[in-house]
This record gives structure tokens, C-alpha cells and sequence, in this order.
């Protein structure tokens, strides 16, 4: 089964961090992605950079309208994710709590499974 760890973030929460702390969240995540890798677990992991630089595309009137900013008025956005292929929701979850973001109050770490897929990493 296939399930989209995807992680939420939130600016602010990272910005009173410690520069200790945010190298334990990376040094985390690195350990993270060698297990994964090892127990064959992880299909891709992406890291998506801050909303300031993302644009919304829409279509009016047949044409594409482009403004800056993340698709939502918000201040958490979506940082990043791991799509993973475990055996069922239970060892999804199992490995979403071992991200480090997890453990840190104001950060989110959500579990969706993946409904179908086409493309590239279909096996």
C-alpha cells in the first residue's frame, strides 16, 4: 500500500528554533531516509522550497493568471513529503511518527493514503 507522509510547516515554529535544533531535525531526517532506503520502504522523498518563491496559475477568460504566494492564505505550507510503500496504514503512521517534525508542537506530519498512481514509479 502506498501512503503520502507529507509534512506541514509552519514559519514561525521554525524561526524560534535553535540553529541546534534545526540540525537535529535535518540529521534526523537523513537518518530517516537511510532506514527507509534500506528496508526498501521509500519510493521518493521531495523537499519543496519556501511559498515566497511559488506562483498559483488560474485560468480566466481563456488565459493563465499568475499570482505569487502559496494557493491558500495561510501560514503553514507544505514543506515536503515522503511517499512510501508499507503494509498497511499501521506502519504508515509507525514511520510518520519517527520524522523528527513530528515531535516538535506547531509542525504537522499528515498520513494519506495514495487512492491510485500513474506514472514513473508504478511497479
Amino acid at each position: 500500500m502506498k501512503f503520502l507522509i507529507s509534512l506541514h510547516i509552519n514559519p514561525a515554529v521554525l524561526d524560534a528554533l535553535t540553529d541546534e535544533e534545526r540540525a537535529a531535525i535535518g540529521a534526523g531526517h537523513g537518518r530517516f531516509m537511510e532506514e527507509l532506503k534500506e528496508s526498501g520502504e521509500l519510493l521518493i522523498t521531495q523537499a519543496l522550497v519556501d511559498p515566497s518563491q511559488a506562483v498559483v496559475v488560474s485560468v480566466r477568460d481563456g488565459q493563465p493568471v499568475v499570482t505569487d504566494g502559496p494557493f491558500v492564505e495561510s501560514k503553514e505550507f507544505l514543506g515536503g513529503y515522503y511517499l512510501v510503500d508499507v503494509e498497511d496504514k499501521a506502519r504508515a503512521v509507525e514511520l510518520a511518527a519517527r520524522i523528527p517534525d513530528a515531535a516538535i508542537e506547531g509542525l504537522g506530519v499528515e498520513v494519506r493514503q495514495v487512492m491510485f498512481a500513474d506514472g514513473l514509479l508504478e511497479a
